[in-house]
């Protein structure tokens, strides 16, 4: 009975953000804070905006009952401050995400440099309980003790280059939140099997959160994540990878973001992820070159398909995140005991 309680949690997210995004968006349309889809002809704004705020909400009372399940019921105290830390690193990120968002809407947003200086800041929570294991396995050399190393330099890079990293791949209906349900429910499992089931209900908390919001967010969407979702998500990513030692894993599942920010370094960082939208929603190439995946996507796409649309790019993206989950398994098979 004890452990079945911990579907509570876990249910509270689902429910809360089923309750609250239809409202989110009626209330965004009612003032007018309203995006653009730019893959959309004709291109208005009629989109919701920064609807992962709602997400963030139902996710961290989602695991604030799960603290309260585990205080009360089960009398077991181990990890909160661990947990409230990470709920800290979430919460400052999604600060600064809604604030970049808001700014976005009327003006510039948020400078690159800046927003990457608080990236590093919102990891300081983590730093100061001297989060994760400082011995780390590198291959063809072996464990290291790191030391004070990992603190102060690992989890600053880990949480600002995760959180900053997973905003990159974003601008297509559902994208961000298919990413999130995949990477986070992987990774949930990956916390289970590695003797860590406290995070796995966190990460739950958050994928049934992402579940409910895909459905708003798909094509066509009704509601944007905003930054507010696309660096929460990163933080958590990052987040569980370090409260749960299994970082090696979490840098290989997130395989396609270090891809796609090699490519958008091609690009100096100036290139968007968008693409061209003919007037029968076909899609085309916006550049010359290839400076992301949904680009790489689209011209891998286009060796078999004469028209592609937004949704086999999305969908393509989304096969090859899972072929990277399968071969985690594979790969750290003995380090989840299958």
């Amino acid at each position: 009975m004890a452990n079945e309680l911990l579907l509570i949690p876990i249910l509270i997210s689902f429910i809360l953000a089923a309750y609250t995004i239809p409202k989110w968006i009626l209330k965004c349309k009612q003032v007018g804070y309203l995006w653009e889809d730019v893959h959309k002809i004709p291109r208005t704004k009629n989109v919701a905006a920064s609807g992962g705020i709602i997400i963030v909400i139902s996710f961290i009372l989602g695991v604030l009952s799960y603290i309260a399940i585990k205080t009360f019921i089960k009398n077991q105290g181990d990890r909160t401050l661990q947990i409230f830390a990470l709920l800290s690193v979430i919460l400052i990120l999604a600060l600064v995400g809604f604030i970049d968002d808001v700014l976005g809407w009327t003006y510039k947003g948020l400078s690159v440099k800046f927003r990457l200086f608080l990236a590093f800041v919102a990891s300081v929570p983590l730093v100061v309980i001297n989060a994760g294991t400082k011995i780390i396995d590198i291959p063809f050399i072996g464990l290291i003790n790191l030391g004070i190393l990992y603190p102060l330099v690992l989890i600053p890079i880990g949480i600002a280059g995760a959180a900053t990293t997973y905003n990159f791949l974003a601008g297509m209906n559902g994208l961000e939140a298919g990413q999130g349900i995949i990477i986070i429910s992987f990774l949930s499992f990956v916390a289970y099997k590695t003797s860590s089931p406290g995070l796995a209900v966190i990460g739950l908390c958050m994928t049934a959160s992402l579940i409910v919001f895909y459905f708003y967010n798909k094509y066509p969407a009704k509601v944007f994540p905003g930054d507010v979702l696309t660096y929460s998500i990163g933080a958590l990513i990052a987040g569980i990878a370090i409260l749960g030692d299994f970082e090696k894993i979490a840098v290989f599942v997130f395989t396609p973001y270090i891809i796609e920010t090699i490519l958008k370094l091609r690009g100096k960082l100036e290139k968007q992820s968008f693409v061209k939208v003919n007037k029968d929603k076909s899609l085309d190439f916006l550049y010359n070159k290839i400076y992301g995946l949904t680009h790489l996507s689209l011209f891998l796409l286009k060796k078999f398909k004469k028209k592609v649309y937004e949704k086999d790019v999305v969908y393509l993206i989304f096969t090859f995140q899972i072929i990277i989950c399968l071969l985690a398994l594979i790969i750290f098979r003995n380090a989840l005991s299958l």
